[in-house]
């Protein structure tokens, strides 16, 4: 498997994570706990990284660049032009890995 984006929607206690491969098919969709975020991301192979910024992002944005990933924000009003539907975190982390 080889991923070079990854998606993330931080969320309180569940996070979801959407990865695709340099030819943009999805090959991975996970639900991570908080406690398992840093152990799955230091296993994983350095990558970029997306998120929606948010009070928790900054935190988790260290953590993840110190694993070796590239990590991009997005501010909250440049995603509003991507939903489509309904928003939810599955869709959420999809999004970010496109951006």
């Amino acid at each position: 498997m080889n991923i070079t984006t990854v998606g993330i929607d931080l969320a309180k206690s569940v996070f979801q994570v959407h990865g695709v491969d340099s030819r943009e098919k999805v090959v991975l969709r996970r639900q991570l706990r908080r406690e398992q975020v840093a152990r799955y991301f230091g296993n994983l192979a350095p990558c970029l990284v997306g998120m929606e910024a948010c009070a928790s992002t900054h935190h988790w944005g260290r953590t993840l660049e110190r694993l070796g990933h590239t990590v991009r924000l997005t501010a909250p009003q440049f995603v509003k032009p991507y939903v489509k539907a309904n928003k939810n975190d599955v869709a959420d982390a999809r999004r970010s890995a496109k951006r």
